[in-house]
């Protein structure tokens, strides 16, 4: 169950992420606002993986985005974290360009990295009642 929960949350969050990373470095900007767009997209796609499921069971906009808030906050963070340090520590990554397989394949194990490190996360929130398990009421 908890890496089902962190493949779904990464799939936004991958989403967000790539789109992010490929808007910034097409723009030429540096890393942070690079990772600032990266960050905020990889929020905006995963909380909406898991808003448009609780919505087609009934729920209005603001009691999906309550339920989104409680299950995807600590799983976001803790991936972001985790894959944006991932893509900053491995030399040249963030500048290689959209053309370079050192860009892609930084981001790919950057991805693996964030996965391994908030499954166990999401296992011990659903443990608790919290995270993904506030979802499972909808589905």
């Amino acid at each position: 169950m908890a890496a089902t929960a962190t493949l779904h949350c990464l799939t936004g969050c991958a989403i967000g992420e790539v789109l992010g990373m490929v808007i910034g470095t097409a723009l030429g900007w540096s890393n942070a606002p690079t990772i600032a767009l990266a960050v905020a997209l990889a929020f905006v796609f995963g909380y909406l993986l898991t808003m448009l499921p609780v919505r087609r069971a009934g729920l209005s906009w603001s009691q999906a985005l309550k339920v989104a808030l409680a299950a995807d906050t600590v799983s976001i963070l803790v991936m972001e974290i985790v894959d944006n340090g991932v893509m900053l520590i491995i030399p040249g990554a963030m500048d290689a360009g959209l053309s370079s397989g050192l860009f892609w394949g930084a981001l790919a194990v950057a991805f693996l990295v964030a996965f391994l490190v908030t499954t166990p996360i999401n296992k011990w929130l659903i443990g608790k009642g919290k995270g993904h398990a506030v979802v499972h009421a909808y589905h």
